[in-house]
């Protein structure tokens, strides 16, 4: 092989070993815990998520989870933190049902803060669990803020 060639497959490999690199940061792996999501995502289940994926209605976002009382102890993590950071937290996953800005489905969740009409204010999302008998979301939290989200799910 020339000299020429040693340089292509070097930059190569950096090249790769960088698109690995930005992937781990950008792409992980979260398993499922509890049936909130059934019958899409079984406990157990295992689901690609993308660090700053675009949050629409009907995706599904694994966010932090609340404390009781609905409050977040620690500051709001960086989409971009380490593993080390995340793996620090509890997460839920949910489907997103509105986004600001958005009528609120008071159909579905009687029960949001109304003190903003009848909108889903700025910085706020409402997320439901598909398995509504067995999952904590806005029909018991109310509105969830944009950002407590890490995620949204991209496949399987």
């Amino acid at each position: 092989m020339t000299r020429r060639g040693y340089g292509a497959v070097s930059a190569t490999a950096l090249g790769l070993a960088g698109v690995v690199v930005l992937l781990r940061r950008t792409v992980v792996r979260v398993t499922v815990r509890g049936s909130s999501m059934t019958p899409v995502y079984e406990d157990g289940a295992r689901v690609l998520v993308h660090r700053g994926g675009r949050i629409a209605v009907g995706r599904i976002v694994v966010l932090e989870r609340p404390a009781p009382g609905v409050t977040w102890p620690l500051p709001s993590v960086d989409r971009a933190a380490s593993s080390r950071a995340v793996a620090a937290r509890q997460w839920i996953i949910k489907r997103v049902a509105a986004v600001p800005g958005d009528p609120a489905p008071l159909d579905r969740v009687p029960g949001l803060d109304r003190t903003e009409g009848s909108v889903v204010p700025p910085g706020r999302l409402v997320l439901l669990g598909d398995n509504p008998t067995n999952s904590y979301d806005s029909r018991q939290a109310g509105y969830f803020p944009v950002e407590r989200v890490l995620s949204t799910v991209v496949g399987r």
